[in-house]
């Protein structure tokens, strides 16, 4: 591993996974219910569809499409993110519902196994000699026909742009590449898929995200999330 870069110890040993924002674990928070919702209205998968959720962290997207969908598969190479998510299922009990500690870059899993690939706040997560290999397999995990979502914030979003900075709000330092629509669209095509969907999203914020609805289309600050689906042709 290249010195000072974050990777699976970042997440396993500091609090990342430990922390008390009900917003992120809390599948009814409404930051997590916007979340989700968004993300389904690239694509909402049925009822005989098998879903891998790619990074999937507290595993939201596991628990809220486990009654939608025949499979919902979960992967993230944080250990602690995958005991999280084990723990949980024993709770829970959601036979259709299994956990893998896998890297994304290869997770190890059969081709052509999935219906929907779920990208959702990923890639922003990986350095850029990581993210074309990652949408790769993303690729080869699909069978023809398949969907790939990916749901990233936005870089040129005033609030991205100052956090960048870390004036007023803190930089995420798991954030380590930012991609811009353009790059996600060249990436996707690059791999072989055909980009069906892309658009900007407002913010989960009630107030603003009423702001950015109406003027997202003529101010690029006020674009707040990409929205990306593709293909595999």
């Amino acid at each position: 591993m290249k010195e000072g870069r974050i990777g699976k110890d970042f997440y396993d040993r500091s609090d990342y996974f430990d922390t008390d924002a009900q917003h992120l674990h809390d599948l009814d928070s409404p930051f997590q219910r916007y979340r989700v919702a968004k993300v389904l209205e690239l694509y909402e998968p049925g009822n005989r569809e098998h879903v891998l959720d790619l990074g999937c962290g507290w595993g939201t997207f596991c628990w809220a499409l486990a009654h939608r969908v025949k499979r919902m598969v979960g992967l993230d190479f944080s250990r602690k993110s995958i005991e999280l998510c084990e723990g949980r299922q024993l709770e829970l009990g959601l036979g259709n519902v299994s956990f893998v500690y896998a890297d994304a870059r290869r997770t190890g899993l059969e081709d052509e196994s999935f219906d929907l690939v779920i990208a959702a706040d990923l890639v922003e997560h990986l350095y850029p000699e990581d993210s074309q290999v990652v949408i790769g397999e993303a690729h080869r995990l699909l069978k023809r026909g398949g969907h790939l979502s990916i749901w990233t914030p936005n870089p040129g979003h005033f609030i991205e742009m100052l956090k960048t900075r870390n004036i007023i709000l803190k930089r995420d330092e798991s954030h380590v590449d930012y991609k811009s629509m353009y790059r996600l669209r060249c990436t996707l095509e690059a791999v072989g898929f055909q980009v069906e969907k892309s658009y900007y999203a407002e913010s989960h914020l009630e107030v603003l995200s009423s702001v950015e609805r109406a003027l997202l289309g003529r101010i690029p600050a006020l674009r707040r999330r990409i929205a990306v689906l593709a293909r595999k042709l």
